[in-house]
């Protein structure tokens, strides 16, 4: 076993430290100069540019375009919607020079006092700020609606506690501004782009995810609404992974954007805004991964099928790469990514237990009986199963089993997500309950004063409101778990990443 393997650590022992050690063993991301920042590796980038493409292809299927908008922005934008200001205040990197000169005593480099800005920019925390100033240019008639626009961009947060991927000060992420000539479009744009997350979700990274809307405490700052996906992690910690907002009008009346519409009136355009961000890849880790290393399913692995030939001499190694060689052919021509490792720097154990802490889906094995006898050895991720089949015809049947791993993997994730999900009626269960971990389901009053105290007493808040039903009843009023008042319906609560 490798080295790395040995020293990491396992979830039973130390949930989080095991995280820790699997993204920065599995070569995925590590700390950087600057505190809060991180550095993705190639690797683990890699596992990211297939999220977006798959996740860009899936926005332009639904009519959206990409754009591109300013990294600083006026300090004065952010103080137009009141809302929006005060939830993002605390977390604002702020420019204020714009010139560093030679320190006098030979030192180093020092701001030039003369240099400072008449307004001071801000690093984006989120764009809808220097987005709708910039709508306001483009809309003057319904007929110039609707703007479907996305943004793959950075954005800063100025995070105290962070974790790689989790939460980190910068980290990268797509984020929809839509502008809409009525209320009806924008709300169905923002359930929209929901589900597109849902789906992406499910059918791509295998997380089984929970859609629903915010609470009030818990919207995004500006929105009206704010929908959710919802994921849970094998520790039974819920982790928010995409949110789609409708912001009625108001930024369209912050930066006074309005379109005549087809009465020839004036009107203030509707907005939505949403987005997913490397948050995902904690997601994908937490979700699946176990003490060997990551389990990646293979929609979105870099690398779907590893081949190892294990050979006597340098002779027998030739006649290996020549049968290989037609094999790795065909699975290329069914879009299938492999890699035929082949060095001869690594001895095959230790090869083996980097793919496996890299999470690589399927693993082929070529030793000199192989060769004669026209087998491989297939090992797959999901359960470290491993059988020898015959050559003729590998790559249908390596097609299958990993569509076979997608979904079992899947399957695995739903049936552990829903015997975490848990039915309360008394606060005392409740606390009882909640350090088990899961989803619990109780009837609240719909204050933010019970929200706050439960959160206050247990650290628990309220994911969502959920779109759909888990248990029977969950829709039927009730009485709040905590104060007794009446309860339009259970909501999930959770504690959370």
């Amino acid at each position: 076993m490798a080295k790395e393997l040995k020293d990491l650590t396992k979830r039973s022992e130390n949930y989080s430290q095991w995280y820790n050690d699997l993204v920065v063993k599995a070569d995925l991301a590590e700390q950087s100069a600057v505190r809060g920042c991180m550095v993705i590796k190639p690797y683990g980038y890699a596992i990211w540019e297939k999220m977006q493409r798959q996740l860009d292809e899936m926005f332009k299927e639904t009519g959206h375009v990409n754009a591109y908008f300013p990294l600083l922005i006026p300090k004065s934008f952010l103080s137009r919607e009141a809302e929006h200001v005060e939830g993002f205040a605390k977390e604002c990197a702020v420019v204020t020079h714009y010139r560093l000169k030679n320190a006098e005593d030979g030192s180093g480099v020092v701001v030039d006092p003369a240099a400072k800005l008449e307004e001071e920019l801000i690093i984006r925390p989120t764009s809808e700020t220097i987005i709708w100033n910039t709508y306001k240019n483009w809309i003057q008639s319904y007929r110039d609606l609707p703007i479907l626009c996305n943004q793959w961009a950075n954005v800063f947060r100025w995070e105290m506690r962070t974790r790689l991927f989790l939460r980190t000060a910068e980290f990268l992420w797509q984020e929809g501004h839509t502008a809409h000539a009525t209320r009806e479009e924008a709300e169905e744009e923002a359930v929209r782009m929901l589900n597109v997350y849902a789906d992406f979700a499910e059918k791509y990274m295998a997380v089984p995810v929970v859609k629903g809307v915010k609470s009030a405490n818990e919207r995004f700052a500006g929105a009206l609404d704010t929908y959710t996906i919802e994921a849970m992690m094998q520790d039974g910690k819920a982790l928010q992974s995409g949110t789609s907002h409708f912001l009625g009008q108001n930024f369209a009346k912050a930066f006074d954007v309005q379109f005549v519409n087809k009465e020839n009136k004036l009107e203030y355009v509707w907005a939505t805004s949403w987005g997913v961000s490397t948050r995902l890849m904690g997601a994908l880790i937490m979700t699946h991964s176990d003490d060997n290393g990551l389990v990646l399913p293979p929609h979105l692995a870099p690398i779907q099928v590893v081949i190892v030939p294990i050979y006597k001499n340098d002779e027998q190694l030739k006649q290996i790469d020549a049968k290989v060689e037609g094999i790795v052919a065909k699975l290329k021509a069914l879009g299938i990514s492999v890699k035929y490792d082949n060095a001869d720097n690594k001895r095959p154990g230790f090869k083996f237990a980097d793919y496996e802490l890299k999470g690589v889906p399927v693993r082929l094995v070529m030793g000199g009986r192989d060769l004669e006898n026209n087998t491989m050895e297939v090992m797959r991720r999901d359960t470290l199963e491993k059988e020898t089949i015959t050559c003729d015809g590998i790559e249908t049947y390596v097609q299958n089993l990993l569509e076979e791993i997608q979904a079992n993997i899947y399957k695995k994730a739903l049936d552990y997500r829903n015997s975490k999900i848990t039915t309360v009626d008394t606060y005392d269960e409740f606390k009882e309950k909640i350090e088990e971990g899961g989803f619990i389901l109780a009837h609240w009053d719909g204050t933010t004063e019970t929200e706050e105290k439960i959160k206050e007493d247990t650290k628990a808040t309220i994911r969502c409101i959920p779109f759909d039903s888990f248990v029977p009843d969950d829709k039927k009023p009730g009485k709040c778990m905590v104060t007794g008042k009446p309860s339009a319906r259970r909501v999930i609560f959770a504690r959370s990443y």
